[in-house]
C-alpha cells in the first residue's frame, strides 16, 4: 500500500507516521493561543520535528466543538507565513488542515503537500479538484455534521458500517475528481460527530476498515471524550492519548496525529517492536 503525497512518497508496511500538530490559532481546545505567531509555531514545529514528527499539520482554523469560523483571509495571514519558513528548513511534509479550497491551493502553492479536510463529507467538488490538480495527498475525514452541530447528539444506526460506506463513497467521488487512490488516507473522526461510545467503539474497530485498501489516520490526542470519560483535563490527559494511539496502531492504524510527538512516537515505537515480536512467535 502506497500514500503519495506530491514528490513525497511512504510505502506500507513500515513504522506507523507521527503527524505532528502545529495550531497556528487563539482559540484550539488544547493549546490555543501559544502558537499564534508564526514565529512561535515555526520553533514548536522545528521542536515536533526533533522529537520525531513524521509530518507536520499546521492549521489556521479551531475545529473543536462550536468553534467560530474565520475568513479566508485571516486563516491565509496565519499559516502561509509559518508554511513558508519551514518549507526550507524541514525535510517532512508538511500538511495543511483546513477546509477552505483557496487556503488550500495557497498553503500547497507556498509548499504544503498534504490536505488534511475534516469536511471531507462535503458535496462541493472544488476541494477535490484542487487535489487532484496538485498532485496533494488527501486526508478523508468522517464527521457528522460541521464543527458548529456534530455534538448536538450525534447518533448512528450502524456506526461501523456508515463510516465504511462514506469511505467507500468519498474514494468513489475522489476517484471521479481525478484524485487517485495512492494520494487518499482515511481519518475516522474521533471526537468529529460521535459520542464517548462511538470514539470507543471505533477505536477498538479500526481494523473494519483496513480491508479498504487505504492507510488510515487516528487523531485521539487529548480529545474531550477522554475527559468525559475519567474525569481528566486537558493538560492531564497524555498517558490516556498514548493509550489510544498504542491501541490504535495496533489495530491497524499507520498514521496518529499527536500533539506530545516524542511521547506518542517512544509509545508507538515501543508498541511495534513487541507486536513484532508476537508475529515472529506466531511464525
Amino acid at each position: 500500500m502506497t500514500f503519495r503525497a506530491r514528490h513525497f512518497t511512504f510505502r506500507f508496511p513500515r513504522p506507523a507516521l507521527i503527524m505532528g500538530i502545529v495550531n497556528v490559532t487563539p482559540d484550539s481546545f488544547s493549546d490555543g493561543g501559544q502558537f499564534l505567531a508564526a514565529d512561535k509555531a515555526v520553533t514548536h514545529a522545528l521542536e515536533l520535528v526533533g522529537q520525531g514528527a513524521d509530518l507536520l499539520d499546521i492549521g489556521g482554523e479551531s475545529t473543536r466543538p462550536g468553534a467560530t469560523p474565520v475568513s479566508e483571509a485571516e486563516e491565509l495571514r496565519r499559516v502561509l507565513p509559518v508554511i513558508e519558513q519551514l518549507v526550507g528548513r524541514v525535510k517532512v511534509p508538511l500538511s495543511i488542515d483546513t477546509v477552505k479550497p483557496a487556503v488550500a491551493r495557497a498553503a500547497l502553492a507556498a509548499g504544503a503537500s498534504i490536505v488534511n479536510d475534516i469536511a471531507a463529507n462535503r458535496e462541493d467538488e472544488t476541494m477535490w479538484r484542487v487535489v487532484a490538480e496538485t498532485g496533494a495527498g488527501y486526508v478523508c475525514m468522517h464527521m457528522q455534521g460541521s464543527p458548529q452541530t456534530m455534538q448536538s447528539e450525534p447518533s448512528y444506526r450502524g456506526l461501523l458500517r456508515e463510516v465504511e460506506d462514506f469511505f467507500r463513497d468519498r474514494l468513489k467521488r475522489l476517484n471521479d475528481n481525478g484524485v487517485l487512490a495512492d494520494q487518499v488516507v482515511f481519518d475516522v473522526g474521533i471526537g468529529f460527530g460521535k459520542t464517548v461510545e462511538h470514539n470507543l467503539e471505533l477505536l477498538a474497530s479500526l481494523g473494519a476498515f483496513t480491508g479498504l485498501g487505504r492507510p488510515l489516520l487516528v487523531g485521539s490526542s487529548r480529545k474531550s471524550f477522554i475527559g468525559k470519560l475519567l474525569g481528566a483535563d486537558v493538560a492531564e490527559r497524555l498517558p490516556a492519548s498514548l493509550a489510544c494511539a498504542c491501541l490504535a496502531v495496533a489495530g491497524g492504524a499507520q498514521i496518529i496525529r499527536a500533539h506530545d510527538v516524542a511521547q506518542t512516537a517512544q509509545a508507538v515505537r515501543m508498541t511495534e517492536a513487541i507486536r513484532a515480536r508476537q508475529t515472529n512467535d506466531v511464525a
